[in-house]
């Protein structure tokens, strides 16, 4: 698929970006080739393949799930300003 000048620049108005007229040609250029490049991996044959969440193949890295901070939920809450059965108690903000 080849673009021409007048399409690089109703997308340029379109996307609200100026671009300098000398540009233009290297645009259009840039555009043609990813839509080619587009046209070229719709025709290939993808049936069997599964999506990969990275092309690197590799693992997340985790740490282990340990508990590191002591619980001090009742400290926090003894200088609340207000607090019932647990729940700390805000201004109700929405009808």
């Amino acid at each position: 698929m080849s673009l021409t000048a007048s399409d690089v620049k109703k997308i340029a108005h379109l996307a609200r970006l100026g671009i300098d007229e000398l540009d233009i040609e290297a645009y259009t250029n840039d555009l043609s080739g990813m839509l080619n490049l587009m046209v070229q991996m719709s025709d290939l044959n993808t049936d069997g393949i599964e999506p990969m969440a990275h092309p690197m193949e590799q693992g997340q890295r985790l740490r282990t799930d340990e508990v590191t901070e002591q619980d001090q939920h009742k400290q926090f809450q003894a200088i609340a300003p207000q607090v019932d059965s647990g729940l700390y108690l805000v201004p109700k903000v929405i009808e």
